[in-house]
Order: C-alpha cells, then structure tokens, then sequence
C-alpha cells in the first residue's frame, strides 16, 4: 500500500506542476512552450527524458555479459551530442522549426518531409510502446499483483495518468516535470547504491574501489576488431545514435528547441550530453555491486540481465524502502519518457501530416487518440505474451531511424536534387535491405554488425538519394545549410 500511495503522490505533484505551468496555454505553448524555457532546466531534465524506465532496469544488468563497455558507448554519445549542439541546431534555430521535419520540405520537397515525419511516428510509437510495455510488467509482477489489479486495469490508469498532466501545457509542461522525473530517478539510483554498499559492508569509496578491482570493470576492448564491444566501432555508433535518435528525433529534440536562443540551446545539449558518462558509471557500478552482493549471499545469478537490479530491488531483498525507490526510479525514468513521446507524436501529426499547427481541436483529439493507441499497443503486447514477437519490433525500430539519418545526411551535407518522388521507396527500401545484410554477412563471413548498421542503413538511403538525383540540376537552388 504504501508503494501505490508513494506513486499516487508522485503523479499528483506533477499534476500540479502541470497545472502551474499550462494557464493560458495554447498551441504555441503546447508545441515549443513559447521558446522561453531556460536552458539549465531543459539539460538536467533531459537526463531523465533520455533514460527510459527499460534503461533504468537494463543497463546495470549488462556487466554480466558485456562487463562496462557500454561506457565506450557512453563517451561516443559526448561527440554525437556535440554534433547536434553545431551542426543541427544551428539549422533548426535558423529555420525557426516546430518539427524538424519541416527542414526536409524546404530541402528535398514534400513526399521526403512526409517521409521523414511518418518513419517517426512508426518509430517512436511502437519503440516507446515496448519500453512501457516492459515497465508496466514490472510494476504488475512486483507491485500490483498483490492487490489483484488487474493488467487490463494497470495500462489504461497509468496512461491517463500521464495524459492528464500533459494534455494542456504540453511541452512547456514537460520542461519542468522533466526536472522533477530526473530528480527522482538519480536520487533513487544513488540511494539504492547506499543501501547496496552498507549490505556488503562497505562506504562508498571502498564500493568504488571495489568497482574498480572487480573482474568485470573492463571497459575498453581495442585488440577484437571482431568483437561487438570494440571501442572504435561503439565509440563511432554512439555518436551516431546520438545524432539519430536525438538530434533527428522531435521526441527528443522538442524541449530542446524551446530554449529562448541558439546560443542556450548549445549550452543544454553539451550539458546533458556531457552527464551521460557519470550517469550511465553509476548504473554499471550498481550492477558489479549487485552481482558482488548475489555472491556474498549465495544467490544464482538470473538469467536475463534485466531481471538483475529487480531480483534485489523489486522483491524486498534490500527492505521496503528500497522497493519504494526502486518503483519511484523506473515509474520517473519511463514517464519522462512516454509524456515526451505522447507530445512529440501529436505535434509530429498535427503540424507535419496534416499541417494544421494552429488548430487547437485537432491537437487535442490527436493527443487522446496517441494515449488511447499507447495503451492498445501495450495490452496487444501483452496478449502476444511472446519476447521474441517484441523483441522482433524493438529491432525493426532501431532500423527505421536509418532512413532519417541518409535524408537528413543527403540535405545538409550536399547541394544535390533528389528525387522526391522516389524517396519514400528508398526509405523503405534501405532497412530491408539492412535486415537482409544482418543475416547474410555473418553467414557467409563470420563478421556481426552491432550498432555501426545504423551507418550501413543511413549510407544506404544517401547513395539512393543520390543516384535519384542524377540528371537533375545539381544546384539543389535552395542555400538553406
């Protein structure tokens, strides 16, 4: 009982935030908070935007596999951000965009922004739909099983429950929730790694020191070119993935676009992108501790990575209160997540499908529909009961960020005319054939692409859209980089 009263307070006090923050809201509100946000509040909440409630449960569980080579991921993620801060910014803030889309119609034309707009919305939905899925189960098995709430009943509440305290100020709503959820998150995490070192009998720095001696702090791999974890490969992909799924994402690029100036802007998307590695350190060190403490008490360890941190902190290994932080951390870590989603996605509709930014009726209808969808989604997933089936969509999501890296690559990196035409079949075309080379390449040669398909994917629709473009004007006649 007391878990659900701690969430139930949780929810109101962003609903008050909400309420504080959404008077006199309208559309331009709703969509970029009338570019006032400062920029301190959007970077630390952006923390808390980017790790999703899967990530607060899943990154400490891949030491077991992986040991802490994630980090070479990590400090990719530093250069990708610093791309978006100089090189993508400064085109957005130029073009004074709602969505980022809109760069695409002043560039290659109407059928690559539609293009670009619906790979996102296909993406963002169902990628943030397995990410609350599997957030939503955790909370069922280990919290709400007890009261016999039923899932059908679990989905449903805790989506208007996120609808409720975004559905007026949107995105300007967010900015300050976002602070909130991070908070949240980072002082359950560090709490969580207190109660870990007291039960190994250990302070803090001597659990660091212990991190640091343990078998599996090995963070960098330069001598396995072969290998998934080699630095180069993880350090390129992660700046990569950064700039794709943050820099040509509207989910993730909306709050940051409502910074008064260019100039503020840089200094968010530095700021947060820099706190990734000492974030992301402390979720890889609770791992090695909880894994130390599994020794230390006789426990096998599971057999998913994921269920490492719930197999402690879920179940009342660590005490009630630890419960209590834990649900706190992953409900902050994925609602940050799916609000943004839920606001990105109506934005995304409204303005870039059906290019009605001021029609106030159609924004609210569209962010009902989304919740309504969201939830669908979920419950669906939950009827398969099937992880292969939901890590088969995971997959097919990551490839469709592909095709928005080779447009937007394509526009700014060249003067070239595509084919606007045919650009709708190349995106189509490039994650098919991408999913192909996953299965052939490693057949017939052994090698397995890691996060670097990305680049195949994104390379792929360039040179599509390059070979379209012959026999047009090579000056694409439009000086907007």
């Amino acid at each position: 009982m007391l878990i659900l009263i701690t969430v139930l307070i949780y929810f109101a006090v962003l609903f008050g935030i909400s309420r504080l923050t959404s008077r006199k809201a309208d559309n331009e509100t709703f969509y970029r908070a009338n570019r006032k946000s400062p920029w301190y509040m959007v970077a630390f909440g952006m923390i808390g935007a980017s790790v999703s409630g899967a990530s607060f449960v899943s990154v400490p569980g891949m030491v077991m596999h992986m040991d802490m080579t994630y980090m070479q991921t990590c400090i990719g993620f530093i250069l990708g951000y610093f791309a978006i801060a100089f090189i993508l910014l400064p085109v957005y803030y130029r073009l004074n965009l709602t969505t980022i889309y809109s760069y695409l119609r002043e560039r290659l034309g109407t059928r690559s922004y539609k293009t670009g707009a619906a790979f996102f919305i296909l993406s963002d939905l169902t990628a943030v739909a397995v990410k609350f899925y599997v957030v939503c189960i955790i909370l069922q098995r280990f919290v709400l099983d007890a009261y016999n709430v039923p899932f059908a009943v679990t989905v449903p509440v805790l989506m208007f429950l996120i609808w409720l305290y975004t559905h007026k100020g949107g995105i300007k709503t967010l900015v300050w929730t976002d602070t909130v959820q991070t908070a949240c998150m980072l002082g359950a995490l560090v709490l969580i790694i207190i109660k870990v070192a007291g039960e190994l009998d250990m302070n803090l720095g001597e659990a660091a020191k212990a991190v640091v001696a343990d078998s599996h702090s090995r963070m960098f791999v330069f001598d396995d070119w072969m290998s998934t974890q080699n630095f180069w490969k993880l350090l390129v992909s992660g700046a990569f993935i950064v700039i794709v799924m943050t820099g040509l994402n509207q989910n993730m690029m909306q709050k940051n676009l409502t910074c008064k100036t260019l100039a503020e802007a840089r200094k968010d998307m530095c700021t947060y992108g820099f706190a990734f590695v000492p974030v992301n350190l402390l979720f890889l060190s609770l791992g090695i501790l909880l894994m130390m403490l599994a020794g230390r008490k006789g426990m096998a360890l599971p057999d998913s990575p994921d269920e490492l941190l719930p197999m402690f902190a879920a179940t009342g290994e660590l005490g009630s209160a630890v419960v209590v932080l834990f649900i706190i951390g992953i409900v902050a870590a994925s609602a940050s997540t799916v609000d943004s989603s839920l606001t990105a996605l109506t934005t995304s509709y409204c303005v870039d499908i059906k290019e009605r930014p001021a029609d106030v009726s159609l924004r609210r209808r569209v962010h009902v529909a989304i919740a309504v969808i969201f939830a669908v989604f979920i419950l669906l997933f939950r009827m398969i009961n099937s992880t292969s089936v939901i890590d088969a969509i995971f997959i097919l999501c990551s490839y469709t960020y592909g095709p928005l890296l080779g447009l937007f690559a394509f526009g700014l990196l060249t003067k070239r005319k595509a084919s606007d035409t045919a650009a709708p079949y190349i995106a189509v075309a490039s994650p098919l054939i991408c999913l192909a080379a996953n299965y052939i390449v490693p057949a017939a040669t052994g090698y397995k692409f890691g996060y670097e398909l990305l680049l195949l994917n994104g390379l792929i629709t360039f040179c599509g859209l390059w070979i379209s473009g012959i026999g047009k004007n090579q000056d694409a006649g439009k000086n907007i980089r």
